[in-house]
This record gives C-alpha cells, sequence and structure tokens, in this order.
C-alpha cells in the first residue's frame, strides 16, 4: 500500500508540476530564468518553513547537511534556472514532453549508481520512449516557436539534475523526514538563488510585474513550489524513485491544457502520440519484477 499511495502522491505532484509549466510560460516573456526561480523557491520556502516547524519536522543530521544542501544547489538552483530559461525557447507542451523522460534518466542513473539494475527489457523501454519524444518533438517542429529544439535540448540536460535528485535523495529523506529534507534543501536553493539575483541586479525585474504576473508568481511559488514539492518529496519517501518519476507523464498533459488557456499554444496530435510512446516505454521499462531490485534498507543504507 505504501508503493502505491507514494505514486497516487506524485500523480498529484506532476499534474501541479505541469500547471507550473503553464504558469511559467506565461511569465517568461516579463521575466528571467534567474528571476523566475527566485520567485518560485523563495515564496515555496517561505510556505514550507512554517509547516516544516509546525509539524515539528525531523531535521538532516549534521553528517547528511552538506548533501541535502548540495541537492538543494542542484534542483532548486541549477534544474530551474534551466527549466526556466528551456521554457523561454519552447512550448510549455514541448518541453513537459522532453521533461517526461525524467522516469528513463532516474533508470540510468539508477543503474549508474548501483541502485536498480538496468535490464534489457528496461533498456527496450528507455529507446521506445526517448525515440517517441525525439519523433514527436521533430515532426511539429515547423509549428514550434524558432530554435525550439535549444529549449528541448536544455531541459534535457535539466532532466540530468532531476534524476540525480531523485535517486540521492531518499536515503536522506529516510534519514531525517520529508519536511525537514525539503526545507533545508529548497532554502539552500532559494538563498543561493537571491545571493546571485541581489548581485546581477536582476531582483529589479519584479518591479515591472503587474496584479495579473503577481497573482501568476504567487501560484507559481504557492503552488508549483511549496505544495507540489511537499508532495514529491512524501511521494519518495513511499515509493522508487523510478515508480515516482514515472507520474512525470502527466505533466505534459496539464501543461498542454493550461498553456492552451493562458498563451493559446496549440495541442497537437504529434505530441500526444509523443506522449502515448513515452508511457508505453515507461510501462515496459518498469513492468518486469523487481525482485532483482536492492531493497528498500540497502538503498537507504547508500
Amino acid at each position: 500500500m505504501g508503493e502505491w499511495l507514494g505514486v497516487a502522491i506524485a500523480i498529484v505532484s506532476s499534474s501541479l508540476g505541469g500547471t507550473a509549466a503553464a504558469v511559467t510560460r506565461y511569465l517568461v516573456g516579463s521575466s528571467d530564468p534567474l528571476t523566475l526561480a527566485l520567485l518560485r523557491w523563495g515564496i515555496g520556502v517561505l510556505c514550507v518553513l512554517p509547516v516544516a516547524l509546525l509539524m515539528r519536522a525531523r531535521w538532516p543530521g549534521r553528517q547528511d547537511l552538506p548533501s541535502v544542501i548540495g541537492l538543494g544547489f542542484l534542483f532548486y538552483g541549477l534544474f530551474t534556472i534551466l527549466y526556466n530559461l528551456a521554457i523561454g525557447y519552447t512550448t510549455a507542451a514541448r518541453a513537459s514532453l522532453a521533461l517526461s523522460t525524467l522516469p528513463l534518466q532516474t533508470m540510468v542513473v539508477g543503474a549508474l549508481l548501483g541502485v536498480e539494475a538496468l535490464t534489457l527489457r528496461k533498456t527496450v523501454g528507455v529507446c521506445i520512449a526517448v525515440l517517441g519524444v525525439v519523433a514527436a518533438l521533430a515532426l511539429d517542429l515547423g509549428i514550434a516557436p524558432a530554435g525550439a529544439w535549444r529549449g528541448e535540448l536544455i531541459m534535457a540536460g535539466a532532466v540530468v539534475c532531476m534524476a540525480l535528485y531523485n535517486v540521492l535523495s531518499r536515503p536522506l529523506i529516510r534519514r531525517s523526514s520529508a519536511l525537514g529534507f525539503l526545507a533545508v534543501g529548497m532554502g539552500a536553493g532559494a538563498v543561493a538563488l537571491l545571493v546571485v539575483t541581489l548581485v546581477t541586479g536582476r531582483l529589479a525585474v519584479l518591479a515591472t510585474f503587474g496584479p495579473g504576473q503577481w497573482i501568476a508568481g504567487i501560484y507559481l511559488g504557492v503552488t508549483g513550489g511549496a505544495l507540489a514539492f511537499i508532495l514529491w518529496v512524501m511521494a519518495l519517501e513511499r515509493a522508487s524513485p523510478t515508480r515516482v518519476a514515472n507520474t512525470m507523464t502527466v505533466n505534459p498533459i496539464a501543461a498542454a491544457l493550461l498553456a492552451n488557456v493562458l498563451v493559446g499554444e496549440p495541442v497537437t496530435v504529434n505530441l500526444v502520440l509523443g506522449l502515448i510512446a513515452v508511457f508505453a516505454g515507461i510501462w515496459l521499462a518498469t513492468s518486469e519484477s523487481t525482485g532483482s531490485r536492492p531493497s528498500a534498507g540497502s538503498a537507504a543504507s547508500r
């Protein structure tokens, strides 16, 4: 029950993440990747920290603190800047389709780090899903924004950061708590973003925001930042990194539907077919017996 509860929680988180992609696409024209990242995680940590204190969350121990902070820099800093930069080049739906390769990259990273074996079946699944994404993006390139391929390439690099975060965070969460781990990591990322934003003078961009941009920014921080990632780390606490990452296939659906409303992005047949290929590849890669997978205790000791 614990694994499937984790998957259900991750589905909700991925859906909220998809809406965040659409909102980011709406905001990216009036801001920049760095300022948007600060807005998302600055508001996010202001929501997460009081909840963690109120719930008396167990904080990461001294020996784990450098790793938690490092993962915070990696994900809430580098990943988010690359994510925002990618959406600036392409549509929310196309960027989210590239992001939906997360389960496959998580699987590969897990195999490289010895957490989960990469079998022939999993390898075939990876190839099917990746080919589906490449085909869908290539077929729709004629109606995509100019330079859209840059956005998808940047997003692929961003996904590597999130795959590392997924695989490396689970043992750290188990030794502390989901909220404690999240508050420290998100806080570290937000502080780093604030320092860079102040040094580069980009904080002034927020002064140009109108009511619509502030409403979208607050939504991005509260829902796409705090709530989505409270749910994400709760899911990682209960289910394997690959199963949690599998739910990312929900992300492009939510992104495409909301982006269609906010900025008039089309939902094309090729994107839908690409998503089906991703789902088929992920199902093939993850539906085999998990008997050879390291136990939770073994994974947690890494």
